[in-house]
């Protein structure tokens, strides 16, 4: 498929991008970082090796191409740097053609790799359209908030549609963690300042947990109140806690505190008890339709992933578990 080769290609430019692109787009949404850019930029190419372009596509050679390509919007959320980079490359994998909505706090960078993807290959222009209406298509894929997304099927009822919520990603600690465990924690924790639906919001720990290890390990990342939106975050959450007042650990950068809820505030860090497996997993299953991911130290709690690993998925790991490619390719 000539599309692969193409997507290819454009994943060996990557490491390419010059660093006055990567500022244009820092410097229009502060939340992203250099450093968050890169890290979004890795996580692309490593899609875009070929050989994980074909593994991904293998189960269906025999689909394709599409006979009857349809007008297919995607609506992009803009939490994290290229966030809508899987819907594009799913689009226009699949044959359809792509009418691309970008969010406002991430238009830059996407558009710049869809020129040089272009450039590859110029015959995409016939199927590839950033626009800012979205009333002709004939499906649609959305990302947003719990609110958002109720708009979104309200609105979108009469046509194909595959709407994503909010959601979040947990850790499950043993104890035995070492401090490089903890480090990847860490990653997952803090990469773009825990914006993404794959950064992790909240830990299961052991009954009688000593946080003292994690905090000792996540020292690493305590840069982070050096930005200042995130400790304007932290210091307006310390003084909600202040003020109600909740029990909480803080390190000067991160707030930990006790709840059965799942998606905490930026700089905030929700954790919760369990005694032994079957009440973690009574305590998973009560929040699995608002969880992304799960980490775990080796992967060792089943269908977790390793710590560290969290915000670089495998092109098979779909969104809120909903496969892409078949919504696509049934339409």
């Amino acid at each position: 498929m000539q599309i692969v080769e193409s997507f290819s290609e454009l994943g060996k430019y990557i490491s390419q991008i010059p660093a006055e692109v990567k500022l244009k787009v820092h410097l229009h949404n502060t939340w992203f970082s250099i450093e968050n850019i890169e890290k979004a930029l890795k996580g692309i190419e490593i899609y875009l090796q070929k050989e994980n372009l074909q593994k991904w596509l293998a189960p269906y050679r025999d689909r394709f191409p599409i006979q009857n390509p349809k007008k297919v919007a995607v609506i992009m959320a803009g939490n994290i740097p290229l966030v809508g980079f899987h819907d594009f490359l799913s689009v226009l994998v699949s044959g359809h053609i792509l009418l691309a909505r970008m969010s406002s706090d991430d238009k830059i960078l996407l558009p710049y790799l869809a020129q040089k993807l272009l450039e590859i290959q110029p015959e995409l222009a016939q199927k590839l359209f950033f626009v800012e209406k979205v009333n002709d298509a004939d499906a649609i894929i959305a990302t947003g908030s719990d609110n958002t997304a109720l708009h979104f099927e309200y609105y979108f009822r009469n046509k194909p549609h595959l709407i994503r919520k909010n959601r979040v990603s947990v850790a499950i600690l043993n104890g035995k963690e070492s401090k490089q465990d903890l480090v990847g924690l860490g990653n997952d924790i803090f990469t773009h300042f825990g914006l993404g639906c794959r950064n992790v919001a909240k830990l299961f720990v052991p009954t009688g947990y000593d946080f003292s290890n994690f905090f000792q390990a996540i020292e690493e990342f305590a840069s982070v109140k050096n930005h200042h939106k995130y400790f304007n975050n932290y210091e307006y959450n310390k003084a909600i806690y202040l003020l109600r007042p909740v029990k909480h650990l803080d390190n000067g950068f991160l707030l930990l505190s006790q709840s059965e809820e799942i998606a905490s505030p930026v700089a905030c860090l929700y954790y919760d008890f369990y005694a032994n497996e079957q009440e973690l997993e009574q305590k998973l299953n009560l929040h699995k339709h608002k969880i992304q991911c799960i980490v775990s130290q080796n992967a060792w709690w089943i269908g977790s992933i390793p710590f560290g690993k969290a915000q670089y998925p495998e092109l098979w790991d779909y969104a809120d578990g909903v496969n892409t490619l078949e919504f696509l390719l049934n339409l």
